[in-house]
């Protein structure tokens, strides 16, 4: 299993490249800067269910402190002052720097749903969700790198269970464990396949693609 600085380090190139792959194609640099951070970021996140090891508390309080950034716009767009502004940032800051944690220590488990690809992709849709961005393709950039960032975890864990000895190959107990689509527990599969559905729901309604009235119940007839 690769160790958290290689997990970093890892994310961190990959959010170097991404970036300058939006430059080159010819989308705006703020867009790809703060893409290539979330991808570096969110390399770390699959961690997030051993909350005892010290990295891990640094990424929890670095997750508490960017959640609030990336939802600066919307309250822009709400028309909030800077003191509400401000306390809402705040509230949301210590909702996950002490109410996620507390979950994730509780019901989590490590190499369970959060190192599967279902978990990389729910990243992504909640950065789309968070942010508002006027350029169309904003959102999904940033989405993209949170995505994109979330997944080298999966494949740096996975490529470190194989152990290559001559023309022999030898796989440790850990493989499979990461890029995976479901876990031996039911609960925590049906739990991360159904926030999948409802954030692919939220953002098919947000961009017009479904229709929000789908979901709701007919009227009774009188």
């Amino acid at each position: 299993m690769a160790a958290f600085r290689q997990h970093l380090a890892f994310s961190s190139l990959l959010g170097v490249a991404y970036s300058g792959g939006v430059v080159a194609l010819g989308h705006d640099w703020s867009h790809a800067a703060v893409a290539g951070l979330l991808c570096g970021a969110s390399g770390m996140l699959p961690d997030l269910d051993s909350p005892s090891s010290r990295p891990t508390r640094e990424i929890f309080a670095f997750v508490s402190a960017l959640g609030p950034l990336l939802i600066l716009n919307r309250f822009a767009a709400a028309g909030l002052s800077g003191e509400v502004g401000f306390l809402v940032a705040a509230g949301v800051y210590f909702l996950l720097r002490f109410g996620l944690a507390c979950f994730f220590a509780r019901f989590t488990v490590h190499r369970g749903m959060l190192h599967s690809i279902p978990a990389a992709i729910i990243v992504g849709q909640l950065v789309y969700l968070l942010h508002d961005c006027a350029d169309p393709w904003g959102n999904l950039i940033l989405a993209g790198g949170a995505s994109l960032g979330y997944f080298s975890h999966l494949l740096l864990d996975e490529l470190y269970s194989v152990d290559v000895q001559g023309l022999r190959v030898r796989l440790a107990k850990s493989a499979g464990s990461a890029i995976k689509l479901s876990s031996p527990s039911l609960g925590a599969t049906l739990v991360t396949w159904s926030l999948l559905a409802g954030l692919t729901y939220l953002i098919g309604v947000q961009q017009g693609f479904l229709d929000p009235a789908i979901l709701s119940l007919p009227h009774p007839r009188h």
